[in-house]
């Protein structure tokens, strides 16, 4: 089956060409069980059609050149004798058609049912999450990671799984009609308000993988985006332990130099200006995945006493009423509404992965999230109705004490 498929070196060439066979959302390019018997799938269907084409064409070429009135006289001759109620010709084109069918059957048929769910032999070893849409942004809840007094771990647009091991992801949707998209991973599946559905996907190896939604879904769909990350084992259970706990605290007596963040100045971005900086592009010589590992490091220079304004700050301007910070007393905010926020600071991505988790970014996204993102619920039902107003001073904590929250 492999030979039905292009080589890595042609798929490098026809990319240098222009046509973007190995971007960052790729289908040509995979790196798990699901993609690559979708991606087999196609090239059989690919295969099976090309051949109808060249069979085709060269009937077609040859009637023209063959029968061509060349002279006058040819074009006032008979007919050509005709091949019309031929019992061979036609019985030969219903069974090359049959066998057409076939060979593109056979394996759709092999593939559904592998792509449908978790192959017995392994479900033993699935791990279980929870994927839900929401209007414009993922949440992902793991079940089987049970933290005391408040449920499952909740994090958003950022997936994070153990590699090698299939994920078994039920899809649910809180308002309208979502699809659930990793290209390198796994085919489309609908997320469909008041039923349950699901898919599964594997990555073959730790990495970095972008997806969004992809059916549309109101204002902001092409702005509906999330990461996923593949962690060797030993790295996952490092991520769940970090994520168990309860938000990140800065005592005084962890004071170092002010950070940068005081002198941080907001730019006033177009409304369609890009929203990635090229972070986790690896054009910079790291790969996304390592740049990922970077983010959850405490940020050098933190100065604790504008992180503990930007927490009041966090309540006073009523984000507490949407978002939840869990904190070691129990006593932080349990919003619902929004993206679960205990962990912000350590995400690549914010605003529906549509930015990069930076501290310009962050400030651009609380200044005016209705520009970067129309219509989302933020700016609707939270800066208009309550209006919000934000100082440039307001702003600069906020982005402090989120940006802590590793």
């Amino acid at each position: 089956m492999r030979l039905l498929t292009l080589p890595l070196f042609a798929v490098s060439w026809i990319d240098r060409l222009g046509f973007g066979l190995n971007g960052k959302q790729s289908t040509m390019v995979v790196e798990g069980p699901v993609a690559e018997a979708q991606l087999r799938l196609f090239y059989v269907t690919c295969w099976v059609t090309l051949v109808i084409f060249i069979v085709v064409a060269s009937v077609l070429a040859y009637a023209t050149i063959r029968f061509k009135a060349r002279t006058e006289a040819d074009e006032h001759a008979e007919p050509p004798e005709q091949g019309h109620g031929n019992p061979l010709v036609e019985v030969g084109l219903i069974g090359a058609s049959v066998l057409a069918l076939v060979i593109i059957a056979v394996p759709t048929l092999k593939y559904i049912w592998y792509d449908y769910d978790v192959p017995a032999e392994s479900k033993a070893n699935a791990y279980e999450v929870t994927a839900t849409g929401y209007q414009w942004w993922f949440q992902f809840q793991y079940p089987s990671e049970q933290i005391t007094g408040s449920g499952p771990l909740i994090t958003a647009n950022e997936l994070v799984i153990p590699a090698g091991r299939p994920v078994h992801v039920n899809l649910r949707s809180v308002d309208v009609m979502h699809s659930f998209w990793v290209p390198k991973l796994a085919g489309k599946v609908d997320m469909i308000p008041n039923r349950g559905n699901f898919l599964w996907l594997q990555a073959d190896h730790p990495g970095y993988f972008w997806g969004q939604c992809a059916e549309f879904c109101g204002d902001s769909h092409a702005l509906m985006r999330f990461r996923v990350i593949a962690l060797s084992p030993r790295d996952f259970q490092d991520w769940l332990a970090q994520q168990m706990s309860p938000a990140r605290e800065l005592s005084p007596s962890s004071l170092r130099p002010k950070a940068q963040f005081a002198s941080l100045e907001y730019h006033d971005f177009a409304e369609n200006a890009p929203g990635i900086s090229g972070k986790y592009e690896g054009d910079n010589g790291i790969s996304p995945l390592d740049q990922w590992k970077q983010q959850q490091f405490p940020n050098k220079g933190e100065d604790p006493e504008l992180i503990a304004r930007g927490k009041a700050l966090f309540v006073t301007k009523t984000c507490a009423g949407c978002h939840t910070i869990r904190q070691a007393d129990g006593k932080g905010p349990m919003g619902v509404t929004g993206p679960n926020l205990t962990h912000v600071g350590a995400r690549s991505t914010i605003a529906g992965g549509f930015l990069d988790n930076t501290p310009e970014y962050m400030r651009r996204w609380i200044h005016n999230p209705g520009v970067v993102k129309p219509g989302n619920k933020m700016w609707v039902l939270g800066y208009e109705v309550n209006h919000i107003a934000l100082t440039p001073e307001d702003e600069v904590a906020l982005v402090a004490y989120l940006q802590s929250l590793k």
